[in-house]
């Protein structure tokens, strides 16, 4: 008998937001240009905070490089009411966690607590938001720290010296050019000039979108959010990042001689922003490639030819064209170059003979599943939440997804496909020990 996919899909579809509506989200801006996105989910006696920088290693230029991730780290070491380690051991006395990652596109900040200890929560982001400490002392501790984080990851990880090379190779005029983590020279020579226009510069209000999520009232939000973020005054704009990197006009190779026991393999194409139409028809193609065993790249070069024992892809939101990656490591006694020919195999396979209904109505199913998933908790709401707002423009489109998903056709991803995944737009990289002179 034959499966039915789609009726899956819609049944998935009406699940995952049978419980949560556009008009579930409620919406206000602080005087100081701040918005503010609050989920009311009363299910559990707990609440999170999502603060969104529109900061990240693109916002950067040669000479300040590596500033980004630097302050993801300070704004941990103290402010004017909470000193430092104070903001943890306070989150912590009053049962909160915290967490925070930097991009290429931004910079975020997460908190876990109980509803009962808001107050406090938001206490602790209105001090370090106004007048977080830059002592000379406290910089120089964290640029040892975060010195001492790139080192390790270029020692430790044989993904990391690979990905920022292939990062530098594919592009040579946006700042998409250098690592999140910045150029160690960088990052030995900012001064206290350059941090202290850089915080101010982009840790405005204006320059952040928070979202609260959980067991309390909108009212409670408005009124936490005028008494301790509101008299945060406003900043001009940040400037614009207005370089675009030229297309790419042939294939680009490289090598990075690395202790592994296997050769590693990185493939990049040029592929646009999250907000250009192409953005579903390629998530789809890149969980069509890796997504479980029974992915094209996995079931071929692990399962069948044995050519690999890892193999993924990646390609998420950005605010400028970036790239989609294929990630892979070789098995013992395989030769890169047998690898990389077989992942160009599944590509080519797709772009001249596409895929099947069955496939995409699998990775459609998949994707509802993410998301009935994710909204189902409240960590989920607000990064789901937040995340559209800040890249597609408009939280409300986080709802119009499951419709956009469903109309990516098989022609689409043979399309995508065809369009982005030609030699001329891709760059390669291989780690590996013994390299030929």
């Amino acid at each position: 008998m034959k499966r039915l996919f789609f009726p899956v899909f819609l049944l998935l579809s009406s699940l995952a937001f049978s419980q949560m509506k556009a008009e579930d989200v409620s919406t206000f801006t602080l005087k100081n240009g701040m918005k503010i996105l609050v989920i009311e989910d009363f299910s559990i006696p707990n609440a999170n905070m999502y603060l969104f920088y529109k900061v990240g290693s693109r916002n950067e230029h040669q000479g300040i490089t590596g500033l980004s991730h630097f302050f993801e780290h300070m704004m941990f070491n103290g402010a004017k009411k909470y000193g430092p380690k104070l903001f943890d051991q306070t989150m912590e006395f009053n049962g909160g966690a915290n967490n925070a990652y930097t991009t290429e596109n931004v910079t975020v900040y997460t908190n876990w607590f109980p509803a009962s200890a808001a107050e406090v929560i938001f206490d602790l982001e209105g001090d370090r938001i106004s007048s977080l400490s830059i002592d000379p002392g406290m910089v120089e501790s964290e640029r040892g720290v975060v010195l001492s984080e790139r080192r390790t990851g270029l020692e430790n990880s044989p993904w990391s010296q690979l990905s920022q090379t292939l990062q530098g190779v594919a592009f040579l005029e946006h700042p998409y050019h250098w690592p999140v983590i910045g150029y160690e020279d960088d990052m030995k020579n900012w001064t206290q000039a350059d941090l202290e226009k850089y915080f101010k510069t982009y840790y405005a209000p204006n320059n952040c979108v928070v979202v609260v999520s959980g067991s309390i009232k909108l009212d409670e939000v408005k009124k936490l959010a005028e008494k301790y973020l509101e008299p945060i005054p406003a900043q001009p704009a940040p400037p614009e990042v207005f370089i675009k990197e030229p297309p790419q006009t042939g294939e680009r190779r490289f090598v990075v001689q690395k202790d592994v026991a296997t050769p590693y393999l990185m493939i990049g194409y040029h592929t646009p922003e999250a907000k250009n139409d192409d953005y579903y028809a390629l998530n789809i193609l890149s969980s069509i490639l890796s997504s479980g065993n029974s992915s094209r790249l996995y079931s071929s070069l692990v399962d069948e030819k044995q050519l690999a024992t890892q193999v993924f892809s990646d390609f998420s939101e950005s605010f400028d064209p970036s790239l989609f990656v294929i990630y892979a490591v070789a098995n013992k006694d395989v030769d890169e170059k047998d690898l990389e020919n077989g992942v160009y195999e599944e590509v080519e396979k797709i772009k001249k003979d596409g895929i099947t209904e069955k496939e995409l109505q699998k990775i459609k199913n998949q994707k509802l599943m993410e998301f009935y998933n994710q909204v189902e908790t409240i960590n989920g709401k607000s990064n789901n939440i937040g995340t559209y707002e800040v890249f597609f423009g408009d939280y409300k489109k986080m709802f119009n997804a499951p419709a956009n998903f469903n109309k990516v056709t098989k022609e689409d991803v043979q399309n995508a496909a065809k369009k982005y995944f030609s030699k001329s737009n891709r760059t390669v990289g291989v780690s590996k020990s013994n390299v030929e002179d």
